[in-house]
């Protein structure tokens, strides 16, 4: 039988606390927000066929937030989840500040489309900021696991041999007579 006391629900509230106050939960909660904040602006106004962006790019947001809240990307090993969110929020930076530019520009007389712009701006920069944050973390990552110079240069080395005993195997093979003609 299921256990009702509720301890399994502190322990995800007192997770999701603990994670919103790491640099990457507040960029992901603000992220979130700005998504939803976009989304009603962009529904209050005439033209809302912009609102797709502002969805799609929050479920991505909240499925990285309860990813990396819960630390599943340390137990699915499957996916590189560092790649995948720089792929996330790159994508998201530059398709924000696409659409919000169209919607600043051709707004005209909706105001609710040109906050929903503004918001759009806004979120532009944020996930702007979370993939140069995640490029940092990418870049130190590269940084340790790096070979040493004596073990690239031994590796080198090794296959240089490997293609120069090929190339003067090919060498001798065309220049035998190995064809009867």
């Amino acid at each position: 039988m299921a256990d009702t006391t509720g301890s399994g629900s502190a322990s995800c509230l007192e997770r999701l606390k603990s994670y919103v106050k790491t640099q990457k939960g507040f960029i992901l909660a603000a992220e979130i927000l700005v998504s939803l904040i976009i989304i009603i602006c962009y529904a209050a106004s005439v033209y809302g066929g912009y609102s797709a962006l502002a969805i799609c790019e929050m479920i991505f947001s909240i499925v990285f937030f309860g990813i990396f809240m819960m630390e599943l990307d340390k137990q699915i090993l499957v996916i590189n989840w560092v790649w995948t969110d720089l792929f996330r929020a790159g994508i998201g930076a530059v398709l924000y500040i696409i659409t919000s530019l169209i919607n600043f520009v051709g707004g005209a007389g909706d105001g609710a489309r040109i906050a929903g712009a503004v918001f759009g701006l806004i979120a532009g920069l944020i996930f702007a900021y979370d993939t140069y944050t995640i490029f940092l973390q990418v870049k130190s990552n590269r940084q340790h696991s790096a070979t040493p110079t004596g073990e690239r240069n031994r590796f080198f080395f090794m296959h240089s041999k490997c293609a120069l005993g090929f190339i003067s195997y090919v060498q001798f093979s065309l220049t035998s007579d190995f064809f009867f003609f």
